[in-house]
């Protein structure tokens, strides 16, 4: 069952593909491809060293919003199977086939102007994560969720611009090295609020990650082919989430 699994979990890889693309503040959404950096490709990056690693490549949907993100607001993070959402009525890969389990982690960089910083040689420090709890990977939420997924902008954060960095890692391949698939884009953001933390524990993208990081090569079947770990614990990859 295990090796049967992990077959058809392979066999989704030209097809369950996934891309975010749009943001919600406190339930509001603002829009499609607003204040979001997004390829029209759907494939992942495997390569933990790559250059584009901080917020994708071959970027061809940018605009200048700035989303204004109150600290302490509940934000949204809308994914979908390609630009615009699904690829065919009924499809069964949107937002993202349900073979690809993993985390969704969400990182931020504190810029000067976010709409026009660019995502090289920024420093990026965690403000959310969801890894896999209660017999549920973050990618089964967003999934019963219709693409959405939420988490609680820190009430501590100092105001200003950020690139907001959320990120996607599908890791039913994962037991083979080079295998986890990082699905990653950009959101541009304003920060309001009389917050001072700036950030702590920061790292670089690339450069936070190794592909031999136990959240990145990692089996997470059990010998019945059931994808949660085998009552084990699964470690998020990257530095802790920031605390106020």
């Amino acid at each position: 069952m295990r090796v049967q699994s992990i077959i058809l979990g392979l066999a989704a890889l030209a097809s369950g593909h996934t891309i975010f693309q749009k943001v919600s503040v406190n339930g509001v959404d603002q829009g499609q491809l607003k204040g979001v950096r997004a390829p029209d490709s759907d494939y992942p990056i495997q390569n933990v060293n790559d250059a584009a690693f901080a917020c994708n490549k071959d970027l061809k949907h940018t605009d200048s919003t700035v989303i204004s993100v109150p600290a302490g607001a509940k934000v949204g993070a809308w994914w979908g199977h390609v630009i615009g959402g699904a690829q065919t009525a009924n499809d069964p890969d949107h937002p993202i086939a349900k073979s690809h389990k993993g985390p969704i982690i969400v990182y931020l960089a504190k810029v000067d102007n976010a709409a026009t910083a660019q995502s090289t040689g920024l420093k990026w420090f965690k403000v959310a994560e969801d890894g896999l709890s209660n017999g549920q990977w973050g990618v089964d939420k967003m999934i019963a969720n219709n693409g959405w997924h939420y988490f609680n902008m820190p009430t501590c954060l100092a105001p200003g611009d950020y690139l907001m960095r959320v990120e996607l890692i599908a890791l039913h391949g994962a037991q083979v090295n080079g295998q986890a698939q990082f699905y990653m884009e950009c959101s541009q953001v304003r920060i309001t609020g009389s917050g001072t933390n700036s950030g702590s524990n920061f790292v670089s993208f690339p450069g936070a990650y190794k592909a031999s990081d136990p959240g990145i090569l990692v089996n997470i079947y059990d010998n019945s082919g059931n994808p949660y770990m085998g009552g084990k614990e699964y470690k998020v990859p990257g530095p802790p989430v920031l605390t106020c």
